[in-house]
């Protein structure tokens, strides 16, 4: 987004004409749409803008609920926004610790600003580009408690808080068709300031769940976050707003739940087994958090094969930390093989699983030419150094 564009929706117009467009949607219905607008005579400029943030409201929903439909947005602001339920638990660590004065350096659009402003925290929000500070200060205006100043992170007076939360940039500089940073020394603000306040007061800090873990601190609280079965990212926590006794932590959120797997460090894996009556797939945060051993030991289970994350036990226990599939057979792995056998039993709906081989799901796919009424899930991985698919449903 542009200066120009953010000037001419920040106008007492434009905010009322965004807040009055119905729901949007895709397709024609957009080209309707903006040329019913110009036909009212708002000029394209501003039309532009209303629909840009209409699309990325609609977008935001999925972060943010209802509250998506008073914000506004940037593409790449967007994309690293904190989802609003994880916001909620970043600021209630900084509650419990009894911590008032909070700065978020480099806060973005101000999601996780707005979680700590909610809870009566008293919250600066720092943000280097211009634009992006004016959209904080926007989302953040219902808010007494939160401030925004526009800002290097880096230069911030941090004796004027109690405690720093930090979201680095992770993305190249812009609004839109920003690439992703995979190096840490790029990242704004950087690791080495963030580990090094960290030194100093209670900080927390939001990294991305692919986190080379060599970086991890010792002193750091550990937390990878799965959201509805994906990874959203690494959350390192300092002092105060780090648990006693956790380093590692596995916190798995769908719509009715938040459960929580934690150990003091990486756990030992457990031995390899046969393959019994019921696989086990890790949520991806049990997996990056290295905790894959005290998982199979509270479902009694053994690991697949040595080094590979899945689980298998001879009797079922539910768990939010895995999904759980019940093993119909182990089929010959050849591309033939599978194409006879999975037409044999005439399953036209395959979920396709793979770990430790180099397989392609989407290039194995059509070569098995499937049809017919059944569904089933098959796992390709390796079972004593050799390939084996095993077909399997989910209980």
């Amino acid at each position: 987004m542009l200066r120009t564009e953010l000037e001419t929706l920040m106008t007492a117009e434009g905010l009322r004409l965004l807040d009055s467009l119905p729901p949007y949607t895709t397709g024609t219905n957009i080209v309707r749409s903006v040329a019913d607008l110009r036909k009212t005579g708002h000029s394209a400029a501003l039309v532009g803008a209303v629909m840009t943030q209409a699309r990325l409201r609609a977008k935001a929903g999925a972060k943010f609920g209802e509250f998506a439909g008073r914000m506004l947005f940037t593409d790449a602001g967007l994309e690293q926004a904190t989802r609003l339920n994880v916001a909620a638990l970043h600021a209630g660590r900084f509650r419990a610790a009894g911590l008032h004065r909070v700065a978020d350096l480099g806060c973005g659009i101000g999601a996780d600003a707005l979680a700590l402003a909610a809870l009566d925290i008293d919250v600066t929000a720092v943000e280097r580009d211009e634009v992006t500070a004016a959209i904080a200060a926007y989302n953040l205006a219902p808010f007494p408690s939160a401030s925004v100043e526009q800002g290097d992170a880096e230069a911030f007076d941090v004796s004027r808080v109690d405690a720093v939360y930090l979201d680095p940039a992770r993305r190249t500089a812009g609004h839109n068709n920003t690439s992703r940073l995979t190096d840490p020394n790029d990242f704004s603000p950087s690791l080495d300031f963030a580990f090094a306040l960290a030194e100093r007061m209670p900080v927390g800090v939001k990294l991305g769940p692919g986190l080379d873990r060599a970086l991890l601190p010792a002193e750091a609280e550990a937390q990878w976050v799965s959201v509805d079965g994906s990874v959203v990212e690494t959350g390192l926590w300092f002092g105060a707003l780090a648990r006693p006794g956790i380093r590692r932590s596995a916190l798995v959120i769908t719509a009715n739940s938040h459960d929580e797997l934690t150990a003091g460090a990486d756990s030992d894996d457990v031995e390899p087994g046969p393959l019994g009556e019921y696989l086990y797939e890790p949520d991806g945060s049990v997996i990056r958090a290295r905790l894959i051993g005290d998982l199979a030991r509270s479902l009694d289970a053994r690991m697949v094969s040595s080094q590979i994350a899945y689980l298998t036990a001879d009797e079922h226990r539910a768990t939010a930390f895995a999904t759980a599939f019940r093993v119909r057979e182990v089929l010959p792995y050849t591309t033939a093989a599978l194409k006879r056998e999975l037409r044999a039993r005439k399953i036209g709906a395959l979920e396709i699983k793979k770990r430790g081989v180099d397989v392609d799901p989407a290039l194995l796919r059509p070569k098995l030419a499937l049809s017919g009424p059944e569904s089933a899930t098959l796992f390709i991985t390796r079972i004593d150094g050799k390939h084996v698919a095993i077909l399997a449903d989910r209980v």
